[in-house]
C-alpha cells in the first residue's frame, strides 16, 4: 500500500508567493504547545516575531497560537520579552498544569453534550475567557486549522472568515476562540469529532453544487489529520516559511496487533506517519533547492546538525527524551514544562542562525537556565 504525496499549491508563474514570512506551529498536545512557546520566545527576542505576516497552526500548536493572537498588542516590540512572558508564557504554563483531556472525556460520556464541547468549555474557562475569533489581530493573520471529516479537507478559522473551500465561507465569524482550538485539537478517536454548530444561512459564500447538509453541524477533527505541520495555508502565500514541529512519531512495534481493531489502527498510524513524513520531505527539499526560504526545526532535531560553532547545550539523548512526552492534554510538572520551552527556544535559535539570519547573536542562556533540557 502506498500513499500519494500531499498536493500543495506552490504558486505559478502568474501567482508567485508573496515576499514575507509565514510561521507554522505543528500539533502534538501539551508537548508541542510548550515547545512552540520556546520557539516564539526566541523569535520575539531577536525581533522576527513582529515581522511575521501569517501564523498557521494545528492541534496543540493552535492553543499557543490562539493565546499569542489574543495577547498580540500586549507582548511589546521585538526584543522585549517581559510582555510576552506575562501575557503568553504564564497563562499557557498555567494551562499545562491542568489535565483537560480525561475530564472532558469522562464528562462527555456521563452527561449530555459532546466531549469536544466540554473540552472547548475547559479551554475557555482556563485560557480564553470568552474571547471570539474577532479578538485576534488584523495583522498578522492567525489561521487555526481543523479537518472537515465530511469533505476530507481543511476547515480554517480566522478573523476575516471561517471556510472550507468545498463548502463555503462565513465572514467575520464570531465563534468562540475556544471552539476553534477545540476543533483543531480534537485528537481522534477520543476527542473527535467536534460538532460545529452552524446553519446554511450563516454562510456568506456557499459553493455551488454542494448540499446545504454540509453547512449545518459540521463534523471536525484534529487539524493534524490533514496537515500536522499547519503548512498548507502558509506555503501557498509566502516565500519565507518557518516551521516549528513539536509532533510525535509512531513507535516501533516488534509484535504489531493481530486482531482486526488493533491491526487496523496500526495500519492507519503507519499511513498517517507516511503522509507527515512526505510533507516534511517536501518542505525540506524546497528549502534546499531554493523554492522557498526559511527554516525547519523540530522536537526530534539534532542541534549538532545545524553545524553552528556555538549553540546552547542540548545533548541529543536528552532532547529525544523530551520528544517522547506523550501527546496528551495532561498535566506536566514545572521542570518538564521548563525543559520543553528551553528546547524549543534553543533549536529555534539554531534554525534561525543557520538558515535565516547568520548575523543573529547566539543566546547566552536558556529561558530557564537551571532546568536545561534534562
Amino acid at each position: 500500500m502506498t500513499t500519494a504525496a500531499p498536493v500543495v499549491d506552490t504558486g505559478t508563474a502568474d501567482e508567485p508567493p508573496e515576499e514575507g514570512i509565514g510561521l507554522c506551529l505543528s500539533g502534538g498536545g501539551y508537548r508541542a504547545m510548550l515547545f512552540h512557546v520556546g520557539s516564539l520566545w526566541r523569535l520575539h527576542e531577536v525581533g522576527l516575531l513582529k515581522q511575521i505576516k501569517r501564523i498557521s497552526s494545528v492541534s496543540g500548536g493552535s492553543i499557543t497560537a490562539a493565546k499569542l493572537g489574543l495577547a498580540w498588542d500586549e507582548i511589546g516590540p521585538g526584543g522585549d520579552v517581559a510582555g510576552f512572558h506575562e501575557h503568553v508564557v504564564k497563562p499557557i504554563r498555567s494551562l499545562a498544569s491542568r489535565t483537560l483531556d480525561a475530564p472532558s472525556i469522562i464528562t462527555g460520556i456521563l452527561l449530555p453534550g459532546t466531549i469536544g464541547k466540554y473540552l472547548a468549555d475547559a479551554y475557555d474557562k482556563h485560557l480564553f475567557k470568552g474571547a471570539t475569533l474577532q479578538g485576534l489581530p488584523h495583522e498578522p493573520r492567525f489561521v487555526i486549522n481543523a479537518t472537515n471529516l465530511e469533505t476530507a479537507t481543511l476547515f480554517r478559522f480566522s478573523k476575516p472568515y471561517a471556510r472550507d473551500y468545498r463548502v463555503g465561507e462565513i465572514r467575520q465569524p464570531t465563534f468562540r476562540l475556544a471552539d476553534a482550538v477545540a476543533a483543531s485539537s480534537a485528537f481522534p478517536p477520543v476527542l473527535s469529532p467536534f460538532l460545529l454548530d452552524v446553519e446554511p444561512s450563516d454562510f456568506s459564500i456557499a459553493e455551488p453544487g454542494v448540499s446545504d447538509k454540509f453547512r449545518q453541524e459540521i463534523s471536525l477533527t484534529d487539524g493534524g489529520v490533514y496537515d500536522n505541520l499547519g503548512l498548507e495555508t502558509v506555503w501557498k502565500n509566502y516565500k519565507t516559511v518557518l516551521v516549528s514541529d513539536g509532533g510525535g512519531r509512531i513507535a516501533d512495534d516488534a509484535s504489531p496487533p493481530g486482531d482486526w481493531a488493533g491491526g487496523a489502527k496500526r495500519v492507519l498510524d503507519v499511513v498517517d506517519h507516511q503522509v507527515r513524513n512526505l510533507r516534511k520531505r517536501q518542505l525540506q527539499g524546497s528549502l534546499t533547492d531554493g523554492a522557498r526560504d526559511g527554516a525547519y526545526w523540530g522536537i526530534r532535531s539534532n542541534i549538532a546538525k545545524f553545524r553552528l560553532p556555538v549553540t546552547l547545550p542540548c545533548p541529543a539523548d536528552r532532547t529525544l527524551r523530551l520528544a517522547e512526552t506523550p501527546t496528551r492534554l495532561k498535566k506536566l510538572d514545572d521542570l518538564l514544562q521548563q525543559r520543553l520551552i528551553n528546547w524549543g527556544y534553543a533549536v529555534c535559535d539554531a534554525g534561525l542562525r543557520a538558515h535565516v539570519d547568520p548575523t543573529i547573536s547566539a543566546p547566552g542562556a536558556f529561558p530557564y537556565p537551571e532546568a536545561g533540557v534534562g
